[in-house]
């Protein structure tokens, strides 16, 4: 799907000139590239069996679509496997309705700690963040990068406030620093804090360090649902 610009005159835009160049240039897309194309090779088993497991366990769509903003604002489709029922959004709405303490909680976060919409074969990818394989496919387009925010809805990035500038200065990541510092266990402002600290403070050497800090995060399923 091509890309689109969200309008010109939202304020949080009016802070970067159109083209401005994602933060670490040449290097960290020769780095997603490489990474990308290594993962996909070598966890092409792994990929084809969850393709397998949520094609028959309900007989429904495979990937899952979701537009989110990227660098310079511009709205992209985030790939993931599909991890919930086909009637999700109706039935969030109902739960939403019929439970106020939920209803606080995605207002806050936008999730859920216990999402009736996920199915049982959609939790254990959720539990070990292999739902978020696809995103090898946004980083290969340019659309995402190994190592960046987690992409955001239009409505997360209002919350973001003035923060928002260093957000879109980068292409989101499929980790982060708000992946290994806790994930959904820590507040929505923590991790704006944790996306603008990384932005402003990017190295090459931090990007290697944070997906080397990724790898027991997922193993120990910290913070993930």
């Amino acid at each position: 799907m091509k890309s689109a610009t969200r309008s010109a005159s939202s304020p949080l835009f009016t802070t970067l000139a159109p083209g401005h160049a994602p933060v670490g240039g040449i290097s960290k897309r020769g780095f997603d590239i490489l990474a990308a194309l290594t993962a996909l090779v070598f966890l092409s088993p792994i990929f084809l069996l969850i393709v397998a497991l949520v094609k028959f366990s309900d007989g429904g769509k495979v990937f899952y679509g979701h537009p989110r903003i990227g660098h310079n604002g511009r709205t992209f489709r985030c790939l993931k496997f599909r991890t919930m029922r086909q009637d999700g959004d109706r039935v969030l709405q109902e739960y939403l309705k019929a439970n106020p303490e939920a209803y606080a909680e995605w207002r806050a976060t936008r999730k859920l700690k216990d999402d009736p919409r996920v199915t049982v074969v959609g939790t254990v990818l959720r539990k070990l963040s292999l739902d978020e394989l696809p995103q090898l496919f946004n980083i290969l387009r340019g659309e995402m990068s190994v190592v960046g925010p987690r992409p955001v809805v239009e409505d997360e990035l209002e919350l973001y406030e003035a923060a928002a500038v260093f957000y879109l200065q980068t292409r989101p990541g499929l980790t982060g620093l708000w992946q290994v510092s806790g994930r959904n266990d820590v507040s929505y402002a923590s991790r704006v804090a944790f996306d603008t600290h990384y932005v402003k403070n990017w190295s090459f050497r931090n990007d290697v360090f944070i997906v080397a800090k990724t790898i027991p995060a997922v193993c120990l399923s910290r913070g993930s649902y």
